[in-house]
């Protein structure tokens, strides 16, 4: 009976185990794909906010003065500077962002299972973005200092490179391993509460539109309801993070990489000198505009891809 009863026990530990293997696979597969398509529903009015943050009053009126001067310089092409870093580097990105969670969530959830209180859920999302970071920082630095090329814009490594792969190799050169993970802790205090809000804000959205259609806990809302809560999740992402986000663009997009633990606050100080509490809001408008086909189209190809995933 012992050997019998140990032996169960070895059995259930390795399906556990193949459980959350398989589960870390589809993360993996299905946040790619989510990323991609992210990418390349938001990339334009990206590189709007982006320059709003960093050129702002000094260059652009406004959001629409932005895509008029833009497709007036550039052409078209000038809304999708830098797209390739992130719809490289997103799919990575998504993965490890995405798994994260769900490892985060399996983990406060307990062995038990069932279904996370949004509690549960926001703490899984703010040790994923903290996370998350360690490859995001790069990916946002490469596409931030593309981004802001406009009119001779921008400064120091890079400033003048005409891809992701030159301007990479260019902070690497000059600055080292501080010039590739340049502004890395801003990312952190970015993503910490950004990701947080981002699954709280989908999962009660999905749970309310569930509630509202009598849908059973678990049960699917649709592709159009995982749109919608995905778009709650967006809009929930930039209302809590978008003042450090600011930051975080002023820090990436300097002349020189930021030295000292004060750093962020330092970069505060200066916006509000030069701007006063609107600097920290400029592109806001276009974050929140972009978050929502973005964010919808983001969770309902992973959730569509981990359950196809999940059945076959």
């Amino acid at each position: 009976m012992a050997d019998l009863a140990s032996k169960t026990v070895l059995e259930e530990g390795r399906a556990v185990a193949e459980t959350k293997a398989a589960g870390g696979w589809r993360d993996f597969v299905a946040g790619s794909l989510a990323g991609a398509a992210q990418v390349a529903v938001g990339h334009p009015l990206d590189t709007v906010k982006v320059r709003m943050q960093t050129q702002g009053g000094a260059v652009f009126r406004g959001p629409v003065d932005c895509v008029v001067k833009t497709v007036r310089s550039e052409g078209v092409a000038g809304l999708y500077k830098g797209m390739a870093s992130p719809l490289v580097g997103i799919a990575a990105v998504n993965s490890l962002l995405f798994w994260a969670y769900s490892a985060g969530k399996r983990a406060l959830v307990g062995p038990g299972g069932g279904e996370a209180t949004l509690g549960q859920v926001a703490v899984a999302g703010a040790w994923a973005g903290a996370v998350n970071s360690v490859l995001a920082s790069p990916v946002e630095l490469v596409k931030v200092r593309l981004q802001t090329q406009y009119g001779g814009a921008g400064a120091g490594a890079g400033a003048g490179a005409s891809g992701p792969v030159a301007v990479g190799r260019a902070l690497a050169r000059q600055h080292g391993v501080r010039g590739v993970m340049w502004g890395f802790w801003a990312t952190v205090a970015r993503e910490v509460p950004a990701y947080a809000a981002f699954y709280a804000g989908f999962e009660f959205a999905k749970r309310r539109l569930a509630q509202a259609q009598g849908l059973a806990p678990g049960q699917p809302v649709g592709v159009a309801g995982l749109v919608a809560a995905g778009a709650v999740g967006g809009v929930s992402y930039w209302s809590a993070s978008y003042p450090l986000d600011v930051i975080k663009s002023r820090v990436q997009n300097a002349a020189q990489p930021p030295r000292g633990a004060g750093y962020i606050a330092a970069a505060a100080r200066r916006i509000y000198a030069e701007q006063g509490l609107r600097g920290f809001f400029r592109g806001y408008s276009t974050s929140v505009v972009r978050s929502i086909p973005a964010a919808g189209v983001t969770f309902a190809v992973y959730e569509l891809v981990a359950g196809a995933l999940q059945r076959s």
